[in-house]
């Protein structure tokens, strides 16, 4: 089964609150069997939207990355960055032959 990135393109509009969402965030993901492979780091938008925060993690499959989303661990972590944040978020099988 290949595995899974999980892409955030973000825009923060309450620093504090958006904190609060990261802490709980980091800690579900990893519970769910996601690892960080990009957060926050520098970047250059060659096309559409510019959104100024960044987050890429990797999972073992789409399932668990979706599972992540919707277990209660991140649900709770969200409800910190509803209004604290303006979010695209999707969930991408790799290739068969990626290696990552």
């Amino acid at each position: 089964m290949p595995k899974a990135l999980w892409i955030a393109h973000v825009e923060v509009t309450d620093p504090e609150a958006y904190g609060r969402y990261a802490a709980l965030a980091t800690a579900a993901i990893a519970k769910n069997g996601g690892k960080f492979i990009a957060r926050g780091a520098r970047y250059v938008t060659l096309e559409g939207a510019d959104r100024p925060r960044h987050v890429v993690a990797v999972f073992p499959s789409l399932e668990a990355g979706e599972a992540c989303y919707h277990s209660p661990d991140y649900q709770a972590a969200l409800d910190h960055a509803r209004g604290a944040s303006v979010r695209d978020l999707v969930v991408v099988e790799l290739l068969d032959d990626a290696d990552l």
